[in-house]
């Protein structure tokens, strides 16, 4: 059996503190295998008919593609942003051995 497909999600926070409870809940409910969280970072984006500018963090999480639903169905419930960004992006290549943690650290 092949194993799964490995993405990663990335999603915005806008304090360290909602970026460590995102990271640290995903990775003990076996959503995600580990989280990094990157920031500050500024994103400029356009919300309810204006420019907005806004320092965040950004959480990039390591699922399997089996375990992607449950993940963002967690982060929409669990995030206080309206709506929240949420994007996989499927790992093309990667350490086999890694990989296969990825998998094993995200069995349900």
């Amino acid at each position: 059996m092949p194993e799964p497909t490995v993405l990663t999600v990335l999603t915005t926070t806008d304090t360290p503190g909602k970026a460590d409870a995102l990271a640290r809940g995903a990775v003990d409910a076996h959503l995600a295998a580990c989280a990094q969280i990157n920031g500050p970072v500024t994103s400029v984006y356009r919300w309810e008919g204006a420019i907005e500018t806004a320092r965040e963090w950004q959480v990039l999480l390591k699922t399997t593609t089996e375990r992607y639903e449950a993940l963002e169905s967690w982060l929409v419930q669990t995030h206080d942003y309206d709506t929240p960004e949420i994007i996989a992006t499927p790992v093309t290549r990667g350490s086999a051995a890694y990989l296969a943690w990825v998998a094993e650290e995200t069995t349900a």
